[in-house]
């Protein structure tokens, strides 16, 4: 893509009212744009980041066995009133030209039951896994941190439907394995940990992964011993580390980038779904749900990989491979111009700024985009191209080959 024709106009300043290094860093670079508090437009730059993100969800769900669906974001408030949960103040709600009441859906626990339930009659249909990415709405009463905390954002909802504890434990483990590589492959798995978290009316515990930043605005407290973390609202009954029992619990700031939750049979209940077992018998169905919100992943990546000039993308949520620079005459540009497209014919995407603009304008607004890799192409390179990574300050000349072979190769590192 030609940055002149890229719907993208990096700006010199910071927004003023932003606080947190992740909402400035997005908005400033023209990945997001702020329609008001907590709702957002991704622009091209951060759509393309969203989609990255996007694709390696579904590509970890489908691998244990997720079908995926698309249910509506319009909900019928007599569902919620069957499940009884305490969240009418953070509901939006509507009334249809009818008179009929809505909300817009805060989660989809109350819709993909009922729907479930008319699939599932016996053990032979269990177990089910779906799931979904969403927008979700919710009303916030202070929506802060962009789009870490809004009131309309994109999640992904897994639900898993069990004959019995022993299977749902079985998945719940399985999907702890997923998250994590999730959370490597976007970037953040050295800085994310499983974390035990209250389990409400369900169970004793669920499960969150948070991930460390002094932008956090969790707390949770880290064990020396075993690697795993306890949330801060559940530290003062359990002292030690639930899992190895260490009383060396370190306390970190964090952001919270998934959950895992065991339902129990809390819904199924609600709306009376059941099964007949083998043995003609009829049982709960037990639940559990597994969220990530692709937004909040999103800012989590960036408050972990940024430094004062701006993002620094790992490569697999990276918008764009490469970012090819152009300084000099007719002639360079020239040169660039055969480079950009040999690089796009052997598929490599890549923005290459063609701007009439001055070379340090281009090298700062390089610098805030962030794409790990930088060629720049000028009269001093000859048939060569400067090649240096976003994180790092030296530079190597290469063939526009080289530069391919590399770029691949990182791909299948990650």
């Amino acid at each position: 893509m030609k940055q002149s024709l890229f719907f993208a106009k990096p700006s010199h300043h910071p927004p003023k009212e932003e606080i947190s290094r992740s909402a400035q860093l997005l908005e400033q670079a023209w990945y997001v744009d702020k329609l008001f508090a907590g709702v957002y437009t991704y622009l091209p730059l951060g759509f393309r980041v969203l989609k990255k993100i996007e694709n390696i969800i579904r590509q970890e769900m489908n691998s244990v066995g997720g079908q995926e669906l698309f249910m509506p974001a319009l909900h019928p408030i007599e569902n919620y009133q069957k499940t009884k949960r305490d969240i009418v103040d953070i509901l939006f709600h509507l009334d249809l030209a009818t008179g009929k009441k809505f909300v817009l859906g805060f989660s989809h626990e109350e819709i993909i039951v009922p729907l479930a339930q008319r699939y599932i009659s016996s053990y032979k249909d269990l177990p089910l896994y779906v799931y979904q990415i969403q927008t979700k709405f919710r009303n916030e009463l202070r929506a802060k941190s962009g789009i870490m905390r809004s009131r309309e954002f994109i999640m992904k909802d897994l639900y898993s439907f069990h004959a019995t504890d022993e299977d749902f434990e079985e998945y719940y483990s399985i999907m702890q394995g997923a998250y994590s590589r999730i959370f490597k492959a976007a970037g953040v798995g050295e800085k994310t940990y499983l974390t035990f978290a209250s389990g409400g009316t369900f169970s004793k515990f669920s499960h969150e992964f948070q991930t460390i930043t002094d932008a956090g605005e969790d707390t949770i407290h880290l064990c020396n011993g075993c690697g795993i973390a306890v949330n801060d609202e559940i530290i003062k009954e359990q002292k030690t580390c639930p899992k190895c029992k260490s009383a060396r619990l370190v306390a970190k700031k964090s952001i919270e980038v998934g959950n895992i939750f065991p339902l129990k049979t809390k819904f199924s209940d609600a709306f009376g779904l059941r099964f007949t077992n083998a043995q003609g018998v009829n049982k709960p169905i037990i639940m559990g749900c597994y969220g990530i919100g692709l937004g909040r992943l999103m800012g989590a990546i960036v408050e972990t990989h940024c430094d004062k000039k701006g993002i620094i993308w790992p490569a697999n949520v990276a918008p764009f491979d490469l970012h090819l620079l152009a300084f000099g005459d007719a002639s360079v540009r020239k040169n660039a111009n055969e480079a950009y497209e040999f690089f796009c014919k052997n598929g490599i995407d890549v923005l290459y700024d063609n701007r009439d603009v001055s070379a340090g304008s281009k090298m700062a607004d390089a610098d805030l985009i962030g794409i790990p890799l930088r060629a720049i192409i000028s009269a001093k390179t000859k048939n060569l191209i400067e090649l240096k990574k976003r994180s790092q300050e030296t530079t190597q000349f290469l063939e526009p080959e080289k530069i391919i072979t590399f770029i691949k190769s990182t791909h299948n590192e990650n």
